[in-house]
């Protein structure tokens, strides 16, 4: 009897980490997804260029700005609860998507799906790290790490299915009954946790500033594309977002529980994570982004094949990630990082190859695939040698960071290289000239990388550290 409630009791511990991980996987998902689905949109909601640079980069802004934040409230208010009401926020922002009939709408639903992320995803790995210990622990965080790799596949290869098949809409319907079923299960098998008193006191202004912050750089380097770099408008946002990060560094300063403590962003494993973060996810859905637009665009692919093109990059990623895993600890992080973005600088060289009158099979994937190949390890070095380099105390803030900065970094990505690519997207632009200054972009700061990095990254070689390549694993 007693064997038999000790197996009820485990099965019940792997449902809960089935459900936190179909949840976390949505999340993953919706990064990917809306990459095939662009031009689809575009030509529905006839939106332009820079609207649908938002449609990304709106919710990889809001989940990154605002998830050291969730953190924080899963702390304040519980786990669970917090879980359970980022989980009805992004079903419901998901319904107002896929309803949307114009660009405002939807934007406005990508950020409030990017809030539900944020509020779910650090209380999903609390969820985790307090219901498993152990080796069970360890095996939980090793599903948990597999969910980017994989959720970066499915998304693109489901946006080409779902976007050629029912319509683009249902690339965020499918989110709805997903999220209705987990939300109603859940709560039968996460028990209640006790808040903690000691983070009651959570920084709503540093969360606020920083991302209305970055908002503001997105906004400027996005316009950029139309307007040029002189103009008002953009100077206006550039000069915005550094007065308000500098806001943010003096909010941070005099708030009793800053989300981000000087002392901890001001370590050379958190620098140094940050760096490789910002540059590798910048680098991933930059050349997701340009690559997307340019198949549907100038070649006329449809969704379902640009998904299809897109996979063996997306299993290249997981790959990388999964050697860069074994690999960083055997010869330390510093020559993995410039291994890495060396072969993505090398990747991007080659799609640069690209022409109308050129196969992609020769061209494009090719590239894309090395490159792909060459920044999965970089995510794993980002966080390892971050993690296994702060004390323990502040393990948990320094996770937020480079967590945060893992979806900025995306955000970011997308905003420059859609203002480089902007000369072959305008109305009745002729020539790819747009898109293969994007893909140099690429290969200079991939090249800068490959240089910066092994002097940032912390030498020797880290151990006991949980690999995994972002989204809080």
């Amino acid at each position: 009897m007693h064997v038999r409630l000790m197996e009820v009791m485990v099965m019940g511990r792997w449902a809960v980490l089935g459900l936190l991980g179909l949840a976390q996987f949505m999340l993953i998902v919706d990064i990917t997804v809306v990459q095939v689905a662009l031009p689809t949109i575009g030509t529905e909601l006839k939106l332009d260029r820079e609207a649908l640079t938002w449609v990304v980069t709106t919710y990889t802004l809001v989940f990154g700005g605002l998830m050291v934040l969730g953190g924080r409230l899963a702390d304040a208010f519980g786990a669970r609860r917090t879980l359970l009401a980022g989980l009805g926020v992004f079903a419901a922002a998901s319904l107002v998507c896929g309803v949307s009939g114009d660009g405002a709408t939807l934007i406005a639903g990508r950020a409030f799906q990017g809030v539900g992320a944020a509020l779910m995803s650090p209380s999903a790995l609390a969820v985790i790290t307090r219901t498993y210990h152990g080796e069970l622990r360890n095996r939980a965080l090793g599903v948990w790490g597999a969910i980017g790799g994989s959720g970066a596949a499915v998304g693109v290869l489901a946006g080409g299915l779902l976007t050629a098949g029912p319509g683009w809409s249902w690339v965020f319907y499918v989110n709805v009954p997903i999220g209705l079923a987990v939300l109603a299960v859940l709560p039968r098998l996460v028990e209640r946790d006790e808040p903690s008193t000691a983070g009651r006191r959570v920084d709503v202004p540093g969360a606020v500033t920083v991302t209305l912050a970055t908002a503001l750089l997105i906004y400027g380097l996005v316009g950029a594309g139309d307007a040029g770099w002189g103009a008002f408008s953009t100077l206006a946002a550039l000069g915005g977002a550094v007065l308000g990060y500098g806001l943010f560094v003096l909010v941070e300063r005099n708030v009793r529980t800053p989300l981000m403590r000087a002392e901890t962003m001001a370590r050379r494993a958190v620098v140094s994570g940050t760096f490789v973060m910002l540059a590798a996810t910048g680098l991933l859905l930059g050349l997701f982004f340009v690559s997307s637009l340019y198949l549907q665009h100038v070649l006329g692919y449809d969704a379902l094949a640009t998904g299809l093109i897109f996979l063996p990059v997306a299993v290249a990623i997981t790959l990388g990630a999964h050697l860069g895993g074994r690999l960083v600890g055997k010869v330390g992080g510093r020559p993995v990082a410039l291994v890495s973005f060396a072969l993505t600088a090398a990747g991007a060289a080659l799609m640069m190859r690209i022409s109308p009158d050129a196969s992609v099979w020769t061209t494009l994937v090719p590239g894309f695939v090395l490159a792909a190949f060459g920044i999965g390890p970089a995510f794993v070095t980002a966080t390892t040698t971050t993690m296994a380099n702060v004390p323990a105390g502040e393990a948990g803030v320094a996770a937020g960071v480079i967590n945060t900065f893992h979806e900025l970094g995306g955000s970011i990505g997308v905003a420059v290289v859609s203002t480089m690519a902007a000369a072959s997207l305008a109305p009745g632009a002729v020539g790819i000239e747009g898109f293969t200054g994007a893909l140099l972009l690429c290969v200079i700061v991939a090249a800068v990388a490959a240089v910066v990095s092994p002097v940032l990254v912390p030498a020797g070689k880290p151990s006991g550290v949980t690999v995994g390549h972002g989204h809080g694993h």
